[in-house]
């Protein structure tokens, strides 16, 4: 059984994620810079990491192995996921794979200089819906009994 690994500073399904992992009886581990609040299940692994740029992102990164779930809507380190063998999941339940994380990384480099470029566009001006939830349990709890 792979082990989800949640980039959980900013992640807002983790609740799902929980839900999800608990009902395939699958390992989860929550990394964080802290701020979030503990879940005491003997599956679940809160992982607090030292303040400063990216120690999350490092930490799962370096953890990631085949066949595990990791989850985050950090471009860069769902690159390195993928590069380690992981599936990687957007919170919206949008799968990131070796063919579309390039693409993905690229639109976010351009999403970066357009907002540069104009300090009145900030943020993508979509909010995150009940329907991108359910969205990405269905997409985990898919990606846990393929690994089955």
């Amino acid at each position: 059984m792979p082990t989800i690994y949640i980039d959980a500073d900013a992640c807002p399904v983790r609740d799902e994620a929980l839900r999800t992992a608990l009902r395939h009886d699958a390992a989860i581990v929550f990394v964080s810079n802290g701020g979030i609040r503990p879940v005491d299940h003997p599956k679940v692994r809160m992982v607090y990491v030292d303040q400063g740029a990216d120690a999350a992102d490092k930490w799962i990164a370096e953890a990631c192995k085949p066949g595990d779930v990791a989850v985050t809507a950090d471009i860069p380190l769902a690159a390195r996921c993928v590069d380690a063998g992981a599936l990687v999941l957007k919170p919206d339940g949008s799968e990131l794979t070796a063919s579309s994380v390039g693409q993905a990384l690229a639109m976010r480099d351009l999403a970066a200089d357009l907002r540069s470029a104009d300090p009145f566009r900030q943020g993508s001006g979509k909010s995150f819906t009940q329907r991108d939830r359910a969205r990405f349990a269905q997409a985990l709890d898919r990606a846990l009994t393929r690994a089955r």
